[in-house]
């Protein structure tokens, strides 16, 4: 117990000192899963609301493999994206593979699937109640489901908060591509592993309360989304 304390102590220190270390890796973490969720959001966000309002031979079936991919293991991801960006892969030309990029890439796949398939939900809800009226003032499908999009912003971005705080704390898909090269592409998650087994406790368990401090931000900002969200709801029922 004493050990752990000790450790504990050190690592409060490194934290409140601001460790060169320890900034550069939480930096680079808020880099690489900042740029992917924003990617994600990109092509998730208009992928589900398309899927909601689509209508084509398959659908429920990529329905039912969006939910299964809410599941999918990171390093899965990791090891797929591995053999794409290897020199004998069909994208090994880029030549980014052990660089920030190739980690950016691991968890724009890990993610998007969860925007994609909350955002169809979100979509399909919305339409189900108000899809009518939109179609009825002249909305082709595709705009009244971006539309209600709009309209769910809260949703919307606790939705991206939730995708950024599962690539924020990932770790298989990034140990995998990125190589966890000191200064270069090692994360809060693979650092934490890799202290850790040199038994550098001090450092992981800073890192530790970083990467909980980040989470504990968005899930604080989830929160009070949340919160504004049911606030308007309130406001829009008292004005009708």
């Amino acid at each position: 117990m004493s050990a752990f304390a000790e450790s504990l102590s050190k690592a409060w220190e490194l934290v409140l000192s601001a460790d060169p270390v320890l900034l550069h890796t939480a930096g680079l973490s808020l880099y690489v899963s900042g740029i992917a969720s924003l990617l994600a959001a990109a092509l998730g966000l208009a992928f589900g609301a398309w899927l909601a309002v689509a209508s084509f031979p398959g659908r429920r079936l990529l329905q039912g493999l969006m939910s299964t991919l809410l599941a999918l293991p990171s390093v899965v991801v990791g090891l797929v994206v591995y053999l794409l960006l290897s020199r004998s892969g069909p994208l090994g030309s880029w030549g980014i593979l052990f660089t920030p990029k190739a980690m950016i890439f691991a968890q724009t796949l890990l993610v998007l699937p969860v925007i994609a398939a909350l955002s169809q939900q979100l979509v399909g809800d919305g339409l189900r109640e108000g899809g009518d009226q939109l179609r009825s003032m002249g909305a082709s499908r595709f705009t009244a489901a971006c539309l209600m999009l709009m309209h769910e912003r809260w949703a919307v971005l606790t939705i991206l908060l939730t995708a950024f705080g599962r690539a924020i704390s990932e770790v298989g898909a990034v140990m995998i591509v990125g190589g966890n090269i000191d200064g270069l592409t090692r994360v809060i998650t693979t650092t934490i592993a890799l202290e850790t087994s040199k038994g550098d406790l001090p450092l992981a368990l800073a890192l530790g309360l970083v990467l909980l401090g980040m989470v504990a931000v968005v899930n604080a900002l989830i929160a009070g989304v949340k919160t504004l969200q049911r606030r308007q709801g309130m406001q829009g029922r008292c004005q009708a």
